[in-house]
């Protein structure tokens, strides 16, 4: 089908034998590990070194650039707390440019989206549009001549992010980047047989209305036949198209795609708080996307309600556990928008359009700049690490790590890292190990990508930073995951009794 999924959950091989106790018994181990046949074809590279001593206990091709996937959320995390701070609590606004009358607003009624990537979800703010009609009311409005603006232009530039497949846009990963993010930016679609053979198929989205146009020609077969259910929507296009069958008495079948437009959504669910709560609403509903130019200067805007997100660090929290792509891509922009913003406050912003994407990457660099890392050890071009233009070598994430580990707010990131064994992505790895509720660390994988990175504690009590990557690698059929190798090299690390 041309909708795809997640591989299960793997499995993984049981602790070495033996602990190493010198540094050359876990050098050996380790190369045991990635000098095996399989990976002849296959590019590794890894760093360890010591917080305390701030020696080298192993290296392996560590100045190689490689993808990185995910991990490169650690890069994004270094910007957002040294630029944003682990406090700051997102809003989402509603604003007016003209006059109150007599509880009227002359004019539209600006739904304004300023990047909480939260909003909406089951742990944050579910109820976020009606608290907004509700202070409304409370203020006196009760009458809006003009539309509502469903706005998510604060973020400037294209909704997915530089390097990003185009047929993942999709996909529950690589959902819109929209500063009016809501629900995740997420819509559950399920299918359900009819009950005879030659009907149509029930295809149902939840939340209703999340994708403005469907087509289903979905079919239910006989029974027993094996289903061939297909979903597709082309980029920046609002129709998905739903065909294929499914069989007769079978469980309904359940997936997860990217809303076509979340300000869109935002919007409808904002004008009907609006109707619940007595606001009458003489207008439509319109959407403001960036590159549409508008006149109006929201600066000056009067603020009649906000609903603010969880600080920061939680949002870090939540977006490092579950890497979750469409948290760490809308923290690179919010910080992007800083970025610009002190740009034009100092008189020196570069000649030319940057997106707010941009403007992020921009100021990553000169983060990296400031910790030692040269630009030919790191190259990131967007938040999340969908991309594969992404490259880092063990050097410089060793580097970030040590950098981070010096910083006030160490603890809580290592924190918002998955424990081994114990939560996140992380949470079914390592278990019954040296290793478990002992490394804090970010996963990454991609297709014949597989990356690791981050902290452990030895056996001695050691405290080591990380980065083990492997690029370049197909799996065989018959062949266990290479995340097995990874998770047994950290194993390695986490049982070592000797010393840097």
């Amino acid at each position: 089908m041309l909708l795809g999924g997640l591989a299960g959950t793997p499995a993984y091989a049981d602790a070495p034998a033996l602990a190493p106790a010198t540094r050359e018994q876990l050098a050996s181990a380790i190369d045991d590990e990635i000098e095996q046949a399989r990976f002849d074809a296959a590019s590794w590279g890894i760093d360890v070194v010591s917080l305390d001593t701030g020696r080298t206990l192993y290296a392996h091709n560590a100045d190689r650039l490689l993808e990185p996937a995910s991990t490169a959320k650690l890069y994004t995390a270094a910007l957002v707390l040294d630029t944003i701070g682990t406090d700051y609590r997102i809003p989402t606004q509603l604003l007016a440019t003209r006059q109150l009358l007599q509880g009227r607003l002359e004019g539209p009624l600006i739904l304004r989206g300023m990047g909480d990537p939260t909003l909406g979800t089951p742990d944050t703010n579910p109820d976020w549009a009606d608290q907004l009609a509700a202070q409304l009311a409370a203020s006196g409005v009760h009458d809006v001549q003009g539309d509502l603006v469903a706005d998510d232009s604060y973020f400037q530039g294209p909704q997915d992010g530089s390097g990003w497949e185009a047929r993942d846009l999709q996909s529950w990963f690589a959902t819109p980047s929209s500063a009016l993010s809501v629900e995740d930016n997420m819509v559950q679609v399920s299918v359900t047989p009819a009950n005879a053979a030659g009907h149509p198929a029930a295809v149902m989205l939840n939340p209703a209305g999340a994708i403005p146009h469907l087509v289903n020609s979905i079919t239910t077969s006989a029974q027993n036949t094996r289903n061939d259910i297909n979903l597709y929507r082309a980029p920046g296009n609002s129709t998905l198209y739903a065909f294929g069958h499914i069989a007769a008495h079978g469980e309904p079948q359940t997936f997860r795609l990217a809303m076509a437009d979340p300000a869109w959504y935002a919007g409808t669910q904002m004008r009907e708080a609006l109707e619940r709560h007595g606001v009458h609403l003489h207008g439509s509903l319109r959407v403001r996307h960036w590159p549409e130019q508008d006149n109006t200067d929201l600066g000056k805007a009067v603020v009649l309600a906000q609903v603010l997100s969880p600080p920061v660090m939680e949002i870090l929290d939540r977006g490092l556990k579950r890497s979750q792509n469409l948290y760490l891509q809308n923290l690179l922009q919010i910080a992007g928008v800083k970025a610009q913003a002190h740009a034009e406050q100092s008189g020196d912003p570069p000649v030319g359009f940057l997106s707010t994407e941009a403007w992020g990457i921009r100021a990553l660099k000169d983060l990296l700049e400031h910790i030692g890392i040269a630009p030919g050890m790191a190259q990131i071009e967007e938040g999340a690490g969908l991309s594969r233009k992404n490259l880092s070598t063990p050097v410089a994430f060793v580097q970030l790590l040590t950098y981070l580990a010096s910083q006030p707010y160490a603890g809580q990131l290592r924190d918002a890292l998955p424990a081994a064994g114990v939560d996140g992505t992380l949470q079914w790895r390592m278990r019954n190990t040296a290793a478990a509720d002992n490394v804090q660390a970010k996963s990454g994988s991609m297709s014949n990508v597989r990356c690791l990175v981050g902290y452990v504690t030895t056996a001695s009590g050691e405290r080591l930073a990380f980065a083990i990557m492997l690029n370049n690698f197909a799996r065989g059929e018959d062949e266990p995951s290479p995340s097995r190798n990874l998770d047994a090299i950290v194993e390695l690390l986490a049982q070592f009794s000797g010393k840097s």
